[in-house]
């Protein structure tokens, strides 16, 4: 059956969300057909809005999130009505070369590098007014239903508390797994945070499970400072505060600059910065934050020569199915927390008002 639901549509680019009634075709073979119960709102989202990240119009966005599944297409053999899922931005096909080795996460069957909106077999399952709605990175989370490939979904303890481990969809995990996946944080080092967003908090977390001695948070906004240090950070630090340039500052602060660094907001200058700041001969800066289309980097090669190791991270470096269930067990088991990351419950016909919220980095 084809079912008739609201969803937030985005028609172009810098409008509002239109709040439309959509029709969700059925799941095709090896697809899953979601009710959606929570979904956060990720600043990658928003990158799509301004144009940072280019993706195709008109389009239902949203990608963190969790849901029930409704119905599944033929030959779906690992989900059933009921089940309690998680979407994954980043699938886990099991077959190609990323996700048969040890060393990646970022499977090959992926909408990121490509951004063509559509379901692996190249339509879509979205019709709005007579036309068709392209999805996004597979998953199209701000909708009441939508249809993933079954590599994009992971199934869930079914005890589990929708409106909060929807976070491990995409920002708790991306931070945490920064941490302790991609730059493997040892015990005693010290870290600097860029960026204290929900994934910049949640950088934080990891680094203060993977006991970090020092977890330096900076950012913009002192406003942000209270939360981070409530979830683990010992110094706080605002760049307007200082003449000198941050990374200046924080190889003051650690003597030869920290062990491992984290770039959480998606800006060039603050890339360097991090790259900067981390130990001229062992240190690690990690990209967490969605680069912005078009932009290069200009930076002194003699701040690699020494040995500094930059890398990248997506998804915090999880493999997405095995993963986000084991996630999903450790929140239910306590070893992390989600609600100091949840400011605002809104309705879906308030995205909008959610969008703001985060614009204006409340």
């Amino acid at each position: 059956q084809v079912i008739k639901c609201k969803a937030a549509v985005l028609w172009e680019a810098n409008k509002p969300f239109s709040i439309e009634e959509v029709e969700v075709a059925p799941p095709k073979e090896h697809e899953v057909r979601i009710k959606i119960m929570a979904t956060g709102i990720c600043r990658s989202d928003d990158h799509v809005i301004t144009g940072a990240l280019v993706m195709p119009f008109p389009i239902i966005l949203g990608h963190e999130a969790a849901g029930v599944v409704e119905s599944v297409g033929q030959g779906v053999t690992s989900f059933k009505p009921g089940d309690k899922v998680i979407p994954l931005f980043i699938p886990q096909c099991g077959e190609c070369k990323s996700c048969l080795s040890t060393k990646g996460n970022l499977c090959c069957k992926n909408d990121l590098a490509f951004g063509g909106g559509l379901m692996p077999d190249g339509t879509t399952r979205f019709t709005c007014k007579g036309k068709a709605v392209h999805h996004f990175l597979g998953t199209s989370t701000f909708t009441e239903y939508t249809v993933l490939h079954e590599a994009s979904v992971a199934k869930i303890d079914s005890g589990a508390p929708l409106e909060k481990v929807c976070l491990i969809g995409c920002g708790f995990s991306t931070g945490y797994g920064a941490a302790l996946q991609t730059a493997k944080v040892e015990p005693g080092s010290t870290c600097a945070v860029f960026g204290l967003g929900g994934v910049g908090l949640s950088v934080i977390i990891g680094c203060k499970v993977a006991g970090a001695s020092r977890i330096i948070a900076v950012d913009i906004n002192s406003d942000k400072f209270a939360k981070a240090k409530e979830l683990g950070a010992t110094d706080c630090v605002n760049p307007k505060d200082f003449q000198k340039p941050i990374h200046e500052v924080l190889i003051e602060m650690t003597g030869q600059g920290v062990d491992y660094s984290f770039e959480v907001i998606g800006r060039t200058d603050t890339m360097t910065a991090a790259l900067a700041c981390c130990q001229y001969n062992y240190g690690v800066s990690v990209i967490v934050g969605v680069p912005p289309a078009a932009q290069k980097i200009t930076f002194d090669p003699m701040l690699l020569f020494t040995g500094r190791s930059w890398k990248g991270s997506v998804f915090g470096g999880w493999k997405s199915k095995d993963s986000v269930p084991k996630l999903v067990a450790d929140y239910m088991n306590k070893k992390f927390v989600l609600d100091p990351l949840i400011t605002h419950t809104l309705p879906l016909t308030n995205i909008n008002e959610g969008f703001d919220l985060l614009r204006t980095g409340k």
